[in-house]
């Protein structure tokens, strides 16, 4: 078996394993093409194959977290499953931790099915919490409710994207996870968010409100398969039920050009997220345990 650096000609495969392994993680060809092509970079970011003969039989992606102080990193580890317990995963974390460190991290999370805690300690890893993974055929979304006086919707492909950005840094600041996240410069935001490949923001939309945005979802994949990977309110506007509004007129807007397929995760914990996506008609299609370790 043979571990390398991956390649633009593995993104075929790579969208596949993942497909194969964890389909409720929304990729694709494109997608898995445009991260292979911009590693390296202020993201420091990475992806490690494993293969066997011609076969691609595991995966491994990571990148430095954007605003996290001190530098902290994501990664993520998938063999498939005819070929586990071969080394495939191990050789693959290893290798994606020498270059976590060389790239100043001093700590990684991962995400991963809670069978894999007892491997997974051996590095040090520990849970700190869990993460729900969810689906829903946006067909299915209940209607849309009232939208507050005084409030307009639209998606953010018609709203200046400095009002997402103000937004987004308060909700980075706000948000649940195990990095402290602190702030990101507004052109590496608008590269690695706003212009990344795969973000549909036709089918993700905003509340504003006095030309602010107070409450968005934003949402990347295609027109048949999307991941919900945020969704905010402005804290002093919470409570007037506009995360649901937002993420029900996007499911609204998505199912309008035919995709059968939304996917989102929450933490336990997040009681008030968790509620709107059961209230929107989310369904649980995993759980995994959040891990983290020190490098």
């Amino acid at each position: 078996m043979e571990i390398r650096p991956a390649v633009l000609d593995d993104a075929e495969a790579a969208a596949a394993l993942y497909e194969l392994v964890e389909p409720w993680l929304v990729t694709s060809v494109e997608q898995q093409s445009s991260g292979l092509a911009e590693q390296g970079g202020p993201r420091a970011r990475a992806m490690f194959a494993a293969s066997e003969g011609d076969q691609l039989v595991g995966w491994s992606s990571s990148a430095l977290i954007p605003g996290a102080n001190p530098a902290s990193a994501v990664l993520r580890v998938l063999v498939h499953p005819e070929y586990r317990g071969r080394g495939a995963g191990t050789a693959l974390l290893e290798r994606t931790h020498e270059h976590l460190k060389a790239a100043g991290a001093v700590s990684a999370r991962a995400f991963a099915d809670p069978a894999s805690l007892e491997w997974a300690s051996q590095w040090g890893y520990r849970q700190t919490r869990q993460v729900h993974y969810a689906g829903i055929d946006p067909r299915l979304a209940p209607g849309l409710p009232a939208v507050p006086a005084g409030v307009r919707l639209a998606p953010l492909n018609e709203v200046d994207p400095r009002l997402v950005y103000a937004a987004d840094e308060v909700a980075q600041r706000t948000k649940p996870g195990d990095a402290k996240i602190e702030s990101r410069p507004y052109d590496d935001w608008l590269a690695g968010v706003w212009e990344a490949p795969g973000m549909v923001l036709d089918l993700s939309v905003a509340a504003l409100q006095d030309n602010k945005v107070i409450g968005f979802t934003l949402g990347n994949g295609n027109h048949h398969k999307i991941w919900s990977q945020m969704t905010a309110t402005m804290p002093e506007h919470q409570g007037r039920g506009l995360a649901k509004l937002v993420k029900c007129a996007a499911l609204h807007r998505a199912a309008d050009v035919g995709v059968v397929g939304a996917y989102t995760a929450n933490y336990d914990g997040n009681e008030p997220m968790l509620a709107v996506n059961n209230w929107l008609g989310y369904r649980r299609a995993a759980t995994h345990a959040v891990l983290v370790c020190p490098l």
